[in-house]
Order: structure tokens, then C-alpha cells, then sequence
């Protein structure tokens, strides 16, 4: 006689681990990034994290819609315990990796003993997978966990597309430049080949400005002369606690430049994946590439 399976739930990971429970779970506990995207499938999560740029308090710029008055956080990086995770009783964690399986945010032992006691499903969010990838693997979570993203969102992101391919189209000399502040003396220039948003503005028609050749992968680190150099006619900037706040360079000639020519929005590097926060940034930037575009 057949053996019947006593798991009714179970869901492939980026890393190849299978997350399995005997029903759907529904006290999720989340990586930040990964719990505004499910709150943006209709998911409340009982608890969510931050990672090692973050501090006591949940960062209202990576957190999307989340109501964050009403979810516990508890804690980041180095400061987040396998008790304080326990301790909202998750029958799941939702994690995040940039590649090679290891969780990001969390301290290595800390994620090897909390998978002892609770299912952790991680999603790959690093430079092999684009935009739109990284939305549907979480989908697929999303539709394990019995829910789906709802046909109007959906729409209104095929609709921003379109519309900001037509606008890039319509406007192709305008140059479309992301940075995070270093602080007065230095800025973090953006790769847009090696960061999922920005090669989606790129596949969609958008002129993104590419920084000089360097050691950083991700980033070419150097000075504000460095951005107004480039003549950037539209500046992404990263709008997360861990960037540089705007008082410290405020004051700096080179910057000045750079806003003066440019239509400067802020940016949050770990976009929720949802189609609702993807129409919303592809909807920002359209915007943005009309204005630069109007002032020529």
C-alpha cells in the first residue's frame, strides 16, 4: 500500500533546498524587501527583518506599502537573534540571496540553526536574474502561499511599460544616471547592467548612464565631480537610511551642478517585486524622462 505524503505544502528555493510544512504557511516572517512584496500580493507578515546596512528601525524606504506600525521588526544583521525570529512563531521565512545560497542579512549561524526550527524559502535577487524574474519567482511564492497578484495590477504594469518605452522612445537623448551618496567627499555610481531595475529601464528604451570602468562591481565609487561629469539629464538617488543624507553634500559646487541640470528622484535599489511597485518606478521615471524632456 502507497505511503501517503504527510506534507501538503512545499515550495523549491532559489538555492534548491525544498520548503515543505504539512498546510500553507500564514505567520511568514521576511526579509524587508521580500515582505513588501507579499504585503503587495495581499500576504501580512508577522514579522520582518533588515539586513546589515540597517539599524533599530525598519527602513520606510525599503518597506513599501507595509504598514509598518502594525509588523514587528525585529532587528538587523548582527543584531538579529534566532530567538527574536522564533519568538513571533513564523511557520516560514522568507529570505533573500545575492547569489552562491547564502542568506543576506543574516548572521550565517543564526540562518543555519533557524531552518533546524522553521521552513526558510530564499529568492535569488542578485545580477543573474532580471527584473521581471525576480517578480515571478516571488509570484510562484505568492501562488504556493494561495494567492495571486490581481489582474488590475497586472495591468496597470504592462500599461507603464508601454508608456515609458514610448517616452524613452520619444525622448532618447535624455541620460538617466543612479547613485547612492557616499557623503561629502564621495558617491557610489550605479552599474545598470548589474542591478535588476535599472537593466529593465535599459531593456525598455531608457538612455542609463554607464560609470567609468573599475574594481567595484556594482558600483564605481569616487567623487561628486565624478557624476557631474557626467551629465546626467535625469538622477536616481538612492533614498535608503544607509545612503549619505542629502545635508551632507548639499553644499558641494560639483552636486549643485548635477541638480540644476538634472530632475533629481529618490530611488530604493531593493524595490519591492511586485507589478505594483514596478509600474510605480516605471510611472516615476516616465514622468521624469517628460519633464527633463519639456525643459530642453
Amino acid at each position: 500500500m502507497e505511503e501517503r505524503s504527510t506534507t501538503a505544502w512545499e515550495f523549491t528555493d532559489d538555492r534548491g533546498h525544498v520548503a515543505a510544512a504539512p498546510e500553507a504557511p500564514t505567520r511568514i516572517v521576511a526579509y524587508i524587501q521580500a515582505g513588501a512584496s507579499l504585503w503587495d500580493l495581499g500576504i501580512r507578515p508577522v514579522g520582518i527583518f533588515g539586513s546589515y546596512h540597517d539599524g533599530e528601525r525598519a527602513d520606510r524606504a525599503k518597506s513599501g506599502a507595509l504598514p509598518l506600525d502594525d509588523i514587528s521588526y525585529l532587528g538587523a544583521g548582527a543584531g538579529l537573534g534566532l530567538d527574536d525570529v522564533l519568538g513571533v512563531r513564523p511557520d516560514l521565512v522568507v529570505a533573500l540571496t545575492y547569489g552562491g545560497g547564502q542568506v543576506y542579512g543574516v548572521e550565517p549561524d543564526v540562518a543555519k540553526h533557524l531552518e533546524e526550527h522553521v521552513p526558510v524559502a530564499v529568492i535569488d535577487v542578485g545580477q543573474g536574474r532580471g527584473l521581471a524574474a525576480v517578480r515571478e519567482r516571488v509570484a510562484e511564492l505568492g501562488r504556493s502561499l494561495g494567492v495571486a497578484e490581481e489582474a488590475g495590477a497586472l495591468a496597470e504594469l504592462t500599461r507603464a511599460e508601454r508608456e515609458l518605452r514610448g517616452v524613452a522612445e520619444g525622448s532618447g537623448a535624455v541620460r538617466v544616471l543612479a547613485l547612492s551618496p557616499g557623503g561629502a567627499d564621495s558617491v557610489h555610481l550605479a552599474r545598470p547592467g548589474k542591478w535588476p531595475d535599472l537593466s529593465a529601464l535599459t531593456g525598455l528604451g531608457v538612455r542609463t548612464v554607464e560609470p567609468p570602468e573599475g574594481p567595484g562591481a556594482n558600483w564605481h565609487t569616487g567623487s561628486w565631480a565624478d557624476a557631474a561629469e557626467l551629465a546626467p539629464d535625469v538622477v536616481l538617488v538612492d533614498a535608503r537610511a544607509n545612503a549619505a543624507p542629502r545635508s551632507q553634500y548639499a553644499g558641494d559646487a560639483q552636486w549643485a551642478a548635477v541638480a540644476e541640470r538634472a530632475v533629481v528622484l529618490p530611488w530604493n535599489p531593493e524595490i519591492p517585486a511586485s507589478a505594483a511597485a514596478h509600474a510605480a518606478f516605471f510611472d516615476g521615471v516616465a514622468g521624469a524622462l517628460r519633464l527633463r524632456g519639456a525643459s530642453r
